[in-house]
């Protein structure tokens, strides 16, 4: 578990340290809530199914960032779902709460997620972004992540939501 602090240029904020640790079942609400404020929540990925598939498969893994509110109660304020499969590293689903962007909470759940899996002897990091959010691009470039210049193909194996046009 690690604190998050501010990356260099980031905006000085005065609010408690967040802490990044594994996902616990009871930050299931929290985690979609974010997902979906994030956008990350398309109509053909169910996040419940997601949390429960990661649960299986290094959970780990599944990192939140969290911090005490000022009457006490903690609360979810970032995600990353993160994988090893012995050749390449992965994170999806990486999300921070809006009001909490530029404090360094996506910087830290990747420092994590990049300590973790190089402490796995894992010698490379992928992950994907959509090709039209350049702001997140121009993010990941700013924390040392380049383009591999490679096409990213995808077969749905399992669908999540019902076939509609099977009717």
């Amino acid at each position: 578990m690690q604190p998050a602090g501010r990356g260099a240029g980031e905006a000085s904020v005065s609010r408690p340290p967040v802490l990044i640790r594994p996902f616990r079942r009871e930050d299931t609400e929290q985690v979609v809530a974010l997902w979906r404020a994030s956008g990350l929540v398309v109509p053909w990925n169910d996040p419940y199914r997601d949390i429960e598939r990661k649960l299986t498969v290094q959970p780990e893994l599944f990192l939140v960032a969290e911090h005490a509110s000022p009457d006490g109660v903690m609360a979810v304020v970032g995600a990353a779902t993160v994988g090893y499969d012995g050749h390449r590293g992965w994170v999806n689903y990486l999300a921070v709460d809006e009001s909490r962007r530029s404090e360094g909470i996506g910087a830290a759940l990747m420092a994590e997620a990049e300590r973790l899996l190089a402490g796995r002897g894992c010698p490379k990091l992928n992950l994907q972004v959509r090709s039209t959010n350049q702001g997140v691009i121009d993010w990941y470039r700013s924390l040392g992540y380049e383009p591999d210049h490679a096409v990213s193909l995808g077969k749905r194996l399992i669908p999540d939501v019902p076939d509609v046009t099977a009717q």
